[in-house]
């Protein structure tokens, strides 16, 4: 089978001709906590859930923030398949210059448990919504200086606390949210 596998620490993309078993993905990551994410259409990308802990470096593919190497393979439904996006096509959405705010945040997520992929469901009044840390930082890093700080600044006493940077992810959400739908 046809898969990719991107490089965290050079940003390269290379092809590989796996055979897909039951423990393919685990043996690849040599870890059994694994992410799966369907950013690119018909593909799934794995990543390995300890990166983060593990402090590897992350990137971003598209707007899609992955911490540690990753293997792509296609995906219909169930099916695994081989790959169909190209090595030129997914070099060209993988990203390695990271912005200040997710470096810093990442390196305070590194001492916690948190996972960046595992979704929450925020409630505002009638309306249910399932977020995730990952968009958390998104919305973040797109907020000014002063904000920025302000969440790093924040983040800092959680983990030095050992509270739970889940909690605070949620509640940095809310204030995310909140503040969208102020401006609107």
């Amino acid at each position: 089978m046809k898969a990719l596998s991107i490089n965290a620490s050079t940003g390269t993309v290379e092809e590989l001709e796996i055979t897909m078993e039951a423990n393919t993905v685990y043996t690849f990551f040599n870890s059994i906590l694994i992410d799966e994410l369907a950013t690119i259409n018909k593909h799934q990308i794995n990543t390995d859930a300890n990166a983060l802990a593990n402090k590897k470096p992350a990137y971003f593919v598209g707007e899609q923030l992955l911490v540690g190497d990753a293997l792509i393979v296609g995906k219909e439904e169930f099916t695994d398949l081989d790959a169909s996006i190209s090595v030129e096509e997914l070099s060209s959405l993988v990203k390695t210059d990271i912005p200040e705010f997710y470096t810093k945040t990442l390196d305070l997520l590194s001492q916690t448990d948190i996972n960046l992929y595992r979704t929450f469901t925020l409630e505002k009044g009638e309306e249910s919504m399932t977020l995730n840390t990952e968009w958390v930082l998104y919305a973040f890093n797109m907020a000014d200086e002063n904000t920025q700080g302000y969440f790093l600044e924040h983040l800092k006493k959680v983990v030095d606390a050992k509270e739970s940077a889940e909690e605070y992810m949620h509640k940095m959400a809310s204030l995310a949210i909140n503040a969208s739908q102020g401006q609107n």
